[in-house]
């Protein structure tokens, strides 16, 4: 059996640094976001009632009180509590997102053999340009040997991979000026003389439209594939990670991420959810003069911390028998990272020590690297 559940969204604005502690929650001004008891007393003690509310101040409070969250019960209180809660955890904002970054070494290529590259890179956006990636090769001879009369398969692997820097950082083939060069998503370096170095470099942001109805945040990544192989480019192929004679290792040692808690994210989630959690005239109107409940917290270029609270019904009653997709709620509180321990405390309160479901990724520097790490993943989907 499926279930559905109804989420509804708080966002705490910036410049509330504390959350009431006394009134309920038809004191609550506009925005200001609060916990309160089951009987609407505002708290920072939760834990002490037998469950509680998330609630915030309206505009527009015509035909409405305030924004309110269904009975959340924890189970801090005692071993005969009652908790409804099926799920608890933090999502920490990571403003900045990780990029990839493959290094390629263990060279094996002999004197004047004919070396290509193959790079195949993914994203949403670049996914709708290209099928099955963009995906380009570059060609190489290594360089040839002076070992007199005798076999000599040393070759010089610092001068191969400044060959293939200078043929990967040169201008798309054709005339048209408007052609997709590697260095429109890749920086290249050698580092150390062994190790050829790709880092993807971060995604254009997309246009933000002023149709307020419009949906531009896109949740996107990009990622790479490398192929290192010895012969001509087989960039039609599509399994050329099968290619039999392989002569360098990549090995991915920073996976990309995406940014999380930026505020066109949360942006994104006020109107996504916004149905759910409206008095009235439910649809997003692109008039101003149609959608006055619509209602935006979220500061430009604030990053946030976001809890997620699932959780049944707390009447079993409420509940009928019968053929019926089981509905539960949510609750999403997105709060600036400045005031998220103050919230983290007081909730925990109730529902107990709420685990990090992420940690942001520190960019790899050019002389570390964090491959114990990163490669235990599929190559599949860097």
């Amino acid at each position: 059996m499926s279930d559905f559940s109804l989420t509804t969204l708080f966002v705490v604005p910036v410049g509330q640094v504390a959350f009431p502690s006394s009134g309920s929650t038809q004191n609550l001004t506009a925005g200001q976001v609060g916990i309160f008891g089951n009987d609407y007393t505002a708290t920072n003690t939760p834990g002490s009632f037998p469950y509680f509310y998330v609630a915030q101040g309206r505009v527009n409070t015509y035909l409405q009180g305030s924004k309110r969250s269904d009975k959340i019960a924890g189970c801090q209180a005692g071993a005969n509590c009652k908790s409804n809660v099926t799920e608890w955890y933090t999502v920490k904002g990571c403003p900045t997102a990780a990029t990839q970054i493959t290094d390629v070494s263990g060279w094996t290529a002999k004197c004047g053999d004919v070396v290509t590259l193959t790079l195949r890179a993914h994203s949403s956006y670049i996914d709708t340009l290209y099928f099955n990636g963009f995906t380009r090769s570059v060609t190489v001879q290594a360089p040839c040997c002076d070992c007199g009369a005798d076999p000599c398969d040393t070759v010089d692997v610092n001068a191969l991979i400044n060959q293939f820097i200078v043929k990967l950082s040169a201008h798309a083939p054709g005339n048209n000026p408007d052609n997709i060069s590697f260095s429109t998503f890749y920086t290249f370096t050698n580092v150390g003389g062994t190790t050829l170095r790709i880092s993807a470099k971060p995604l254009t942001k997309y246009g933000q439209p002023c149709d307020v109805a419009a949906f531009p945040f896109e949740y996107d990544r990009m990622y790479f594939r490398t192929f290192v192989y010895s012969g001509p480019a087989t960039t039609a192929d599509f399994i050329v990670a099968d290619n039999c004679n392989i002569v360098a290792t990549p090995v991915i040692v920073q996976r990309a991420s995406y940014p999380l808690g930026t505020s066109d994210e949360i942006k994104q989630l006020e109107k996504n959810f916004y149905s759910y959690q409206a008095g009235y005239l439910k649809h997003l109107y692109r008039m101003v003069g149609y959608n006055e409940n619509f209602e935006s917290w979220v500061t430009d270029g604030t990053t946030y911390n976001t809890f997620y609270i699932k959780f049944n019904e707390y009447d079993k009653s409420a509940y009928q028998w019968g053929d019926y997709i089981m509905e539960d709620s949510t609750v999403i509180i997105a709060v600036p990272q400045a005031v998220s321990a103050t919230l983290k405390a007081i909730l925990e309160n109730a529902l107990g020590s709420v685990a990090s479901d992420n940690s942001c990724v520190t960019t790899t520097s050019t002389t570390t690297t964090s491959s114990t790490t990163t490669t235990t993943t599929t190559t599949l989907i860097p």
